[in-house]
């Protein structure tokens, strides 16, 4: 029996070593600050920053990568995680969204905030201060309720904060 632990552990050591040989590509596309999604509604200071704790690392280009996106197997799952994220709403990318899409976006933020889908629950034992409160929910919320109606034809059309 301590044979076959002993190799069941050296095969494991093995695997999760050769593992970390597949690293994922963690970096950030650039941004143009005129398409992001500060420079194209009128966000208040509040709201920026309550986007910046909770949702930046997945839903921009700015993602911070936190120290354990350098260890297989979890790299792949966050690197995964972020280019889902982004490729359902991009904050960086606003401006190349069509006006409805924007609006829609912007309903589906206080949706998914208020529901407390987002942020994901798996992210938040390693990200306590990206929980929403109450008033966070009630701060989106407004915001996307306001923005709604401003979207124009054009993204940045209207522009500013």
């Amino acid at each position: 029996m301590k044979k076959v632990l002993k190799w069941s552990a050296v095969a494991f050591a093995l695997v999760f070593l050769g593992a970390q040989a597949v690293r994922p590509d963690r970096t950030n596309p650039p941004v143009d600050a005129s398409k992001t999604l500060g420079a194209n509604t009128r966000m208040t200071p509040e709201v920026a920053a309550i986007l910046e704790r909770s949702c930046n690392d997945c839903h921009s280009s700015e993602t911070v990568w936190p120290w354990y996106s350098n260890v297989a197997p979890a790299s792949w799952f966050l690197k995964w995680h972020v280019d889902e994220g982004r490729r359902e709403l991009s904050f960086s990318e606003w401006a190349t969204y069509t006006k409805r899409k924007r609006e829609r976006k912007l309903h589906e933020i206080c949706q998914q905030v208020e529901s407390g889908a987002m942020p994901l629950k798996s992210y938040l034992p390693l990200h306590p201060e990206a929980r929403l409160s109450d008033e966070d929910r009630r701060v989106i919320c407004e915001w996307t309720r306001r923005e709604e109606g401003r979207q124009p034809d054009e993204a940045g059309a209207e522009g500013g904060r």
